[in-house]
């Protein structure tokens, strides 16, 4: 009940700035899923919005990855976006085992780094949490402007991490997104996987 009313009061605690972040952010997630590339541009102004906020906060990992976000939404743009005689290049795929493998490697270089940069260099209170959170981002925001089937895996592991920890730092609302932004991913998954599977029937037939 006690956590209950802190997120009431949160809530109705929520600034405007917070409450348009949030609301871009979920936009952006449901165009994802249906892969639109509308996704980059409401991406960006959730993503500049939190730099902001996160800084304010005291979660500077979260800050890089947003920052991070947003210079990968202008890279995914432009790769989305891309076509050759009128047909759109890249196609959602399924990562292969060395794809895999360069993932791991790179969330678990990331979590280190972040690790070591925050416990090392600055006051955050959450710096095991924290890296963790930013690093799982990183790499489903790499997979995602790849079109890579498992980003929405890594952004499954990213809105678990950042639900509690956007809670004890005030952030209510956006610990609700990303409770939201949880279901998406795991609807996205699926959506993401019929349209590999309807794509390789077509291809054999």
């Amino acid at each position: 009940m006690d956590i209950w009313q802190q997120f009431l009061d949160g809530l109705f605690a929520t600034g405007w700035l917070e409450f348009v972040a949030v609301v871009f952010g979920i936009a952006s997630v449901m165009l994802s899923r249906v892969e639109n590339i509308w996704v980059y541009p409401t991406g960006i102004v959730n993503t500049s919005i939190y730099i902001y906020l996160c800084i304010m906060g005291g979660l500077y990992a979260e800050s890089g990855v947003n920052f991070y976000y947003t210079v990968m939404s202008m890279i995914g743009w432009v790769l989305w976006s891309k076509k050759n005689e009128g047909q759109v290049v890249l196609h959602i795929s399924k990562s292969t085992d060395i794809e895999w493998r360069n993932s791991l490697v790179f969330f678990a270089l990331c979590w280190g780094l972040l690790y070591f940069i925050l416990k090392k260099f600055t006051d955050s209170t959450v710096p095991l949490a924290d890296g963790f959170a930013a690093a799982s981002a990183y790499t489903a925001m790499w997979l995602m402007a790849r079109k890579k089937l498992e980003n929405w895996i890594w952004w499954g592991i990213t809105n678990v991490a950042s639900i509690p920890l956007y809670f004890i730092k005030g952030y209510v609302f956006t610990s609700f997104q990303y409770l939201v932004f949880l279901v998406l991913s795991v609807l996205g998954y699926i959506e993401w996987r019929r349209r590999i599977r309807s794509s390789n029937t077509l291809i054999a037939s």
